[in-house]
C-alpha cells in the first residue's frame, strides 16, 4: 500500500508499518522524542510532537538513538510549510534555522517549556508567575549574521551563505527570508562580486551588521586587496545605497571602514529618546525589534524611581543603561570590555543632552572590570544600589550571585565573610542587597544555576519569568527572570 493511499484511510483502519514511532515531546534542537516499545529512546530530525512516523536510524547507542523522518503517517496540527527553500533534512540543506516546520507560537511554547524545565531541574526553583512571551515579526530580523564565503574552484563559482546542516560546508543559498530582505536580495549578487575580485580564493567571511538606515558588512580578506578588488566594493556600495563596507585584514582591531562614512551605524530606542552608535564588530542584539520590546518590558518589571540608584551589570554599549538613565537618579554600568567601557561613555556623552523626547540623562558611570572574578569585597565595594539589571552572556552571572549571595549570609547571620583575595572579614557598613534583580538571559541553564544560588541562599524568590523569542526558528532561547528580596 503506498503512502498517499495511506494517509487517505481513517485513523482506525490505516495500515501503519512495524517500525512506527509515535513522536511524544520535542527538545530545544527541534527533535521529535519517540520511544521504542523496550523503552529506548529515539530522536528524531523534522518529526513534531503528536506524528506517527517512520525514521531512517543514522546513530546508535546503548540508551538512545538518532534519526531522520523518512515517511509522515500522521501530521502534526502545527507543522507548517517552510518558508525558505533551503530548508530541509536533505543533503545540502541550510543549517541555520532547526523549527521552520513548526508554527511560530508553537516554537515559543517549546521555548517556555525549556525554561521552565531549565529553572526546575538546574535551580530547584518554580517562578510565582510566567510572563507572557515577548514575540515580534518571524521574518526578517536577523540583523546581525557571520555569512561564510567560499570559492569552489571546480565549479568556478563563490557561495555565500550559513553552513549546510551538520556540515562544514556552505550552503548553496540563494535567499534567506530570516536576514533583512534588503540584505537577501544581496546573496546573489555578492556572489558574483567576489567570483570577480583577485582575492576569491582568500575571502572567508563577511560579517553583517545593520542599523536603523545604515547596513555594514566587514569582509574578512586573508590577503592585501588590489586597486581593482577595491574599485569593485565601492562600485557594490554605490549600487547598494546605504551599504558600507568594512575591510579586517587581521584582528579584531584591524577593522576599519573602506572610505568616509557619510551616515553613522546606529540604531534607535525610540520610547527612552535614545540613539547608539556602534561599531560592525560591537555586540548588539540579533533583532533589533525584539530589542525595543526587551529593555521596554525590562525598566517596567524594574519598576525604577527617581530617587533610586542601579547598577546595570554587562552593560555592554549601554543598551540598557541609557534607558535606565532616563528614570533613574544615578546609574553604574559594569562591564568586562575596555572597549565596550570607552564605548558606552562616549554614547552616554552623545545622549546626555535633553531632547524633545526626554530630560537630560542622571548621572552615570563606567567601569571595567572582570565580572567572573567577582568578590564579595569587589561588590560590596561598588556601594549599595536599589536596583540590578543583570544581563550576562551564555557563561552567566555565577560569581556576581555567588558574591551577593555571600554578602546576605554575613548580614542575616553577623558571621563576617571574607573578601575573596585575603581572607579578611569585610566590614559592610549599611551595604544592603538589592530589592529587585531583573535578569536577562541568552541561556536558560545559566540563568537556572544562578537563580538557585539566589534562592538557596535565602535572600530572594523568583517571582516572574518569561521567555523572548529573539531568534524566531532556531533553537535559541532567550528569556527573562525577576527576583525579590525575600
Amino acid at each position: 500500500m503506498s503512502e498517499e493511499t495511506q494517509n487517505k484511510q481513517p485513523p482506525e483502519t490505516r495500515e501503519y508499518p512495524l517500525d512506527l514511532l509515535s513522536v511524544e515531546s520535542l527538545d530545544i534542537e527541534a527533535q521529535g522524542i519517540a520511544h521504542r516499545p523496550d523503552g529506548k529512546v529515539v530522536f528524531i530530525e523534522g518529526a513534531l510532537p503528536f506524528e506517527l512516523v517512520t525514521a531512517n536510524v543514522y546513530r546508535k547507542k546503548s540508551t538512545f538513538e538518532k534519526a531522520v523522518v523518512m515517511a509522515i503517517h500522521r501530521e502534526s496540527s502545527q507543522r507548517v510549510r517552510p518558508e525558505c527553500p533551503h530548508f530541509g533534512m536533505h543533503t545540502g540543506a541550510c543549517g541555520g534555522c532547526k523549527m521552520q516546520h513548526l508554527h511560530v507560537s508553537a516554537q515559543v511554547a517549546v521555548k517556555q517549556r525549556v525554561l521552565e524545565d531549565n529553572l526546575w531541574h538546574i535551580g530547584k526553583l518554580k517562578a510565582e508567575n510566567l510572563l507572557r512571551p515577548i514575540e515580534g515579526p518571524a521574518w526578517g530580523y536577523r540583523y546581525r549574521a557571520r555569512l561564510s564565503v567560499r570559492y569552489v574552484r571546480k565549479k568556478g563559482a563563490v557561495l555565500v551563505g550559513f553552513h549546510e546542516r551538520k556540515s562544514s560546508y556552505v550552503a548553496d543559498m540563494r535567499e534567506c527570508h530570516v536576514l533583512p530582505p534588503h540584505v537577501s536580495d544581496m546573496l546573489l549578487p555578492l556572489r558574483e562580486l567576489i567570483a570577480g575580485m583577485d582575492a576569491r580564493e582568500s575571502i572567508p567571511q563577511i560579517e553583517l551588521a545593520c542599523g536603523d538606515e545604515v547596513t555594514a558588512m566587514v569582509l574578512r580578506h586573508m590577503e592585501p586587496l588590489s586597486d581593482s578588488d577595491l574599485a569593485r566594493l565601492r562600485g557594490f556600495a554605490a549600487a547598494n545605497p546605504g551599504l558600507q563596507w568594512w575591510l579586517q585584514p587581521g584582528g579584531l582591531d584591524t577593522v576599519k571602514l573602506l572610505d568616509d562614512a557619510v551616515q553613522e551605524l546606529n540604531y534607535g530606542l525610540p520610547e527612552f529618546g535614545v540613539v547608539m552608535p556602534f561599531k560592525p564588530t560591537d555586540f548588539t542584539q540579533v533583532n533589533p525589534h525584539i530589542n525595543q520590546v526587551l529593555v521596554s518590558r525590562a525598566l517596567r518589571l524594574l519598576d525604577v524611581q527617581p530617587h533610586e540608584r542601579v547598577i546595570d551589570w554587562f552593560c555592554g554599549l549601554g543598551n540598557f543603561t541609557l534607558p535606565l538613565a532616563t528614570r533613574a537618579k544615578e546609574v553604574l554600568g559594569i562591564e568586562g570590555s575596555e572597549v565596550l567601557v570607552a564605548r558606552s561613555r562616549e554614547n552616554f556623552e552623545r545622549n546626555k543632552p535633553a531632547s524633545s523626547a526626554r530630560r537630560v540623562l542622571s548621572a552615570t558611570t563606567f567601569v571595567a572590570r572582570n565580572l567572573f572574578e567577582m568578590t564579595p569585597a569587589l561588590l560590596s565595594k561598588d556601594g549599595m544600589a536599589d536596583k540590578w539589571l543583570v544581563d550576562p552572556p551564555r557563561e552567566g552571572a555565577f560569581e556576581l550571585f555567588k558574591s551577593l549571595a555571600a554578602l546576605h549570609q554575613q548580614l542575616v547571620t553577623g558571621v563576617p565573610c571574607d573578601d575573596g583575595v585575603n581572607q579578611q572579614s569585610l566590614v559592610l557598613g549599611d551595604w544592603t542587597p538589592p530589592k529587585r534583580i531583573v535578569y536577562v538571559s541568552c541561556n536558560p541553564a545559566t540563568l537556572a544555576r544562578d537563580a538557585g544560588v539566589l534562592l538557596e541562599s535565602g535572600a530572594y524568590r523568583c517571582t516572574a519569568a518569561g521567555v523572548v523569542n529573539m531568534f524566531p526558528h532556531t533553537a535559541h532561547v532567550e528569556s527573562i527572570a525577576v527576583f525579590e528580596r525575600a
